[in-house]
């Protein structure tokens, strides 16, 4: 059985003419003779009637606070509501089709509400439907417990879903469309000479994701990569062929190395960050204070970024939203940080960097060249990152598009 998973987010469900534009690439699917399983978000985005934001927001309204258990089971109704109609349309286009809930569709979560991880996929149910000739249309962005309890899977969740489907089933691959044409080498509302990227590696779109890019949900990367499973990025509105992510042999097959085709594959940010730099010296312990430090911020939920820690100074970046709180708490250690609001987190990503020498001058220069102050650096196999100012970040990343061209061959070295 040639199973493909298709994943249609909330702005290609938003009305009939939408819904049927989805259902043609469906339709088109099953008549090159693959079985079409479809997974969908809920309608629209926040404001429409059937939006999970909108849903929450109507629940929520009255400053009443939803026990994590109840507010999945509100979530999970978006997806039902978008599945049913889902399918209803493949039906009106004269094609069978069957709606499941992600229990029905054999998705089983561990227990932690508003974001369960994925424990395994009993597919026998799709199975039985697809050899009955059905088109498969199946919630995304939730599954259930053992027990049956019903489980979200957190932003990005459907994404998860499609994922999970198609390693269950061996798709021949799972297809994400969107309302973009695929993977762009930076943000195209920044960069107006942005391109799309016809080849990433999972590796690459994981960092990309991860920092800022928000076309794919890494974890969704991650479960596709277990069984290299090919995923494809594309627009629900348009015949283009989008971006393939797979792996780096296969990405790469019948090219020059990669490390001589494209240093960079993308340019991405995370903005309204603050970054803490806290003293350490005349402290005594240090290592013990830095240990308490840390073990505080977590207790209170506070997930911290961009770590750098030396004997004399701990740096770190917090969401701009719970800076106030971060520093309450390291206040009341008798610690006195140095907090500066309003920062953004710029990433040059790329498998083609590892072991090139250059590339962290060529970043320095190109955002000396705009008079931008680096903040902070680290890096990876396939990553730099800098903190710059948020008022710089637009001006960072034009200026690091410009100097390595991503998607471009970038052969000589400077």
């Amino acid at each position: 059985m040639k199973f493909i998973v298709q994943k249609f987010g909330g702005t290609s469900l938003v009305n009939d003419e939408t819904r049927r534009m989805a259902a043609k690439k469906v339709i088109e699917a099953k008549n090159k003779g693959y079985l079409p399983v479809v997974v969908v978000s809920a309608i629209g985005r926040m404001g429409d009637p059937y939006a999970t934001d909108t849903l929450l927001k109507l629940a929520c309204d009255g400053n009443w606070e939803l026990s994590p258990r109840e507010s999945d089971l509100l979530m999970s109704c978006g997806e039902v509501i978008s599945g049913v109609v889902m399918a209803a349309t493949i039906q009106k286009e004269g094609h069978p089709a069957v709606f499941l809930t992600g229990l029905q569709a054999g998705i089983i979560t561990d227990n932690n509400h508003n974001d369960a991880r994925i424990l395994k996929v009993n597919p026998e149910n799709i199975i039985k439907h697809a050899r009955d000739g059905k088109i498969i249309v199946v919630a995304g962005f939730q599954g259930a417990t053992e027990n049956g309890e019903i489980t979200t899977l957190g932003r990005g969740g459907s994404d998860t879903t499609a994922a999970a489907l198609g390693v269950a089933l061996d798709a021949e691959w799972v297809d994400i469309y969107t309302d973009v044409e695929g993977i762009m080498t930076a943000d195209p509302r920044i960069v107006s000479d942005a391109r799309l990227l016809e080849v990433v590696t999972y590796n690459e779109i994981c960092q990309l994701a991860h920092e800022g890019a928000k076309v794919i949900h890494p974890r969704a990367v991650e479960i596709a990569m277990q069984k290299d499973i090919p995923l494809r990025i594309k627009s629900t509105f348009s015949s283009a062929p989008g971006t393939l992510v797979t792996s780096r042999g296969e990405a790469y097959k019948g090219s020059i190395d990669i490390t001589r085709d494209r240093t960079i594959t993308g340019i991405t940010y995370i903005s309204d960050i603050t970054q803490f730099r806290i003293p350490m010296d005349g402290c005594g312990d240090t290592a013990g204070l830095q240990r308490r430090m840390f073990e505080a911020l977590a207790l209170a939920g506070i997930s911290i970024d961009f770590i750098n820690v030396h004997p004399d100074v701990v740096i770190f970046t917090v969401k701009n939203s719970v800076a106030a709180k971060a520093a309450q708490i390291l206040e009341n250690m008798g610690l006195r940080p140095s907090i500066l609001p309003d920062c953004a987190k710029v990433a040059a990503v790329g498998a083609g960097m590892t072991g090139v020498p250059g590339v962290m001058a060529r970043i320095v220069g190109a955002l000396a060249d705009e008079k931008v102050q680096i903040l902070q650096s680290s890096d990876s196999y396939t990553t730099i990152w800098v903190l710059v100012k948020k008022k710089d970040m637009e001006k960072s990343i034009r200026a690091l598009h410009r100097q390595f061209g991503p998607g471009e061959k970038d052969i000589e070295r400077r």
